[in-house]
């Protein structure tokens, strides 16, 4: 398996030292897929999709996001983008995304990127597309919600107040209530309070046991989340985006973070809407959050040789 236990150290002109996971394949790659990872979790985690990747002749650069993994910041402390002081978080973040996105074109010159992310590392995907839409061949956006509505607008009065009252550099004792925990007890006769990842219990286990998974995010991560959602659905801001580009999208039928995929096929639509001519969905029926570790039909692999045969059509499309 692909090893991604000694990162290399990048450092960002934010100030990061980003903890930075590159994976190669044995001959000269066709391309490269930067991945951004998920709320609570970190890029370690992607290890067999790098592999899978690898064998199909694709580098690959997965990076610990601030606040997350073994990635440092003097101004943002675990479960934060930023401290309060310091200004938007997830900006820094698009800032670092775009130092690994620099070194990766160093490494291999000339060789197209795919931006791929899963959840809140979807939204990030996303928003790095819309910050710099010139630095990606195709954008792979799965299982992230970019339709957070009058919910997310709740939340976000609900994040003012806790930051009134509590500050910005300490977990949020709402939204956790209002996530992680509603989406576990949507799951029918639930084993742990996070089987809503997926239906493979040793991956769930996997999640719940290690130390770098599962926290509560910080009053201010939470209101860079739903700035970034929000950011990603306005019109104006879409229409920086190349009409042609090819963005992928995936959800799961059982995913309760997504609302069982509607708000992908709710962004599929937006994005339509907005002009992109090459846009496409793929809603996995049996599966819930995490398609990478998914063990419901047509699992993880088969979710992989889907991706795979998107990129090929990617990089072999004729304008």
């Amino acid at each position: 398996m692909t090893d991604f236990s000694d990162p290399t150290i990048l450092e960002s002109p934010t100030g990061a030292a980003i903890s930075l996971h590159h994976a190669a394949p044995s001959d000269t790659p066709q391309a490269i897929v930067q991945i951004n990872h998920g709320l609570a979790e970190h890029a370690a985690r992607y290890a067999p999709f790098a592999e899978f990747l690898n064998q199909h002749g694709f580098a690959v650069f997965a990076h610990d996001h601030r606040g997350h993994g073994r990635t440092k910041a003097t101004d943002a402390p675990t479960g934060s983008f930023a401290r309060a002081s310091a200004g938007s978080g997830w900006q820094s973040v698009i800032d670092d995304t775009l130092a690994v996105n620099t070194y990766a074109t160093t490494l291999y010159p000339d060789t197209p990127i795919i931006t791929f992310g899963h959840s809140m590392g979807g939204m990030i995907a996303m928003n790095f597309a819309l910050t710099y839409p010139d630095r990606q061949a195709g954008l792979a956006v799965w299982n992230a919600n970019l339709n957070p509505g009058a919910a997310g607008r709740i939340a976000q009065l609900l994040l003012a107040a806790e930051r009134m009252i509590l500050g910005s550099d300490v977990p949020s004792r709402l939204l956790p209530k209002m996530t992680f925990e509603q989406w576990g007890k949507s799951i029918k006769d639930a084993r742990t309070p996070f089987d809503w990842l997926s239906h493979d219990e040793e991956q769930v286990q996997t999640y719940i046991d290690d130390p770098d998974c599962g926290w509560d995010a910080s009053v201010s991560l939470w209101q860079d989340v739903f700035a970034m959602g929000y950011r990603a659905g306005n019109r104006t801001e879409l229409a920086r985006l190349p009409v042609s580009l090819p963005i992928h999208l995936v959800g799961g039928g059982q995913d309760p973070a997504t609302d069982g995929g509607k708000a992908v096929r709710w962004f599929a639509e937006r994005l339509k809407q907005a002009g992109q001519s090459d846009v496409s969905i793929q809603v996995y029926e049996t599966m819930r959050h995490e398609t990478l570790n998914e063990s419901a039909p047509p699992g993880s692999k088969g979710a992989m040789e889907d991706f795979l045969r998107w990129a090929d059509r990617v990089l072999h499309r004729t304008d």
